[in-house]
């Protein structure tokens, strides 16, 4: 492995050491290692005491800049990524927290960032054309699915043959509505009279002049008519209803066909 090209070599012919923070002797301003940083130990040209000292008469120390060390030495010790004086202990950049000292990026982001280019780069572009059908389709899967963990009904009939609704009650009921299922070979009338015990609602419908319960589309609100399956309507092309849909169970006069508001059943839609 090359050697780091960092620092400088000692000036000491005999240890041309390399020090990634060599020391600068006051005296003759070469550059040594921590063996060699005394002037005795260098054989310093000007080995005399120095002319600040002479001048002072006193003893030059040089303070350590790490917050809160007391900590002196006799010769500068210098960074020379921040350029500050530091004492022995504290002179390396992780050692007095360096101003200058690049943080290192946490391996787990730099992970991460990278396994989410990776994803992004392979995920397909969404298919263009007919979302709108692909949506709607999978929003009636995931009610279908919904419905068949609540609904209730004739748990003897066969899965095959169950057609799983939404009844929207009559608007004077405790509960607005219910998840129940039907056979799908069964008439509307019967259906009507079967979720009509379910719910708990009085059925009129073989009174003459009593208001009917009727089975009404859920978008515009018609009646449906009594004698139709619930097959041949799950059949039809342009059938009103489909497996995990919604229907409305509702109280109609004889003379009327429809709901006056049918939207009043959906209020969040």
């Amino acid at each position: 492995m090359a050697e780091l090209d960092i620092g400088q070599r000692c000036l000491k012919e005999s240890c041309s050491q390399q020090d990634f923070l060599p020391f600068v002797c006051d005296s003759c301003g070469g550059v040594f290692c921590f063996k060699h940083r005394d002037r005795s130990s260098h054989s310093c040209p000007e080995e005399s005491v120095p002319r600040d000292l002479q001048q002072t008469g006193g003893t030059k120390s040089y303070p350590c800049s790490f917050q809160d060390c007391r900590g002196k030495e006799l010769f500068p010790v210098t960074c020379p990524h921040c350029e500050k004086h530091f004492c022995l202990p504290h002179r390396h950049q992780d050692d007095h927290c360096c101003e200058k000292l690049e943080a290192p990026k946490p391996k787990m982001a730099a992970t991460k960032e990278l396994v989410q280019k990776i994803v992004e780069s392979k995920t397909p572009a969404p298919p263009k054309g007919r979302r709108g059908a692909k949506s709607s389709a999978t929003a009636a899967k995931v009610a279908l699915m919904k419905l068949k963990l609540h609904a209730t009904g004739d748990k003897g009939l066969p899965q095959t043959e169950r057609t799983y609704l939404q009844v929207y009650l009559p608007r004077e009921s405790a509960q607005p509505s219910q998840p129940m299922f039907f056979c799908s070979k069964w008439s509307v009338g019967k259906v009507v009279d079967y979720a009509a015990s379910l719910a708990g609602l009085k059925n009129y419908n073989n009174i003459l002049n009593a208001k009917k319960l009727r089975l009404c589309h859920p978008q515009t609100g018609e009646a449906l008519r009594m004698d139709e399956t619930l097959l041949s309507l799950l059949a039809h092309p342009d059938t009103p209803l489909h497996n995990g849909g919604n229907v409305v169970l509702e109280y109609l006069d004889n003379h009327l066909t429809a709901l006056d508001d049918v939207s009043s059943y959906f209020p969040n839609t």
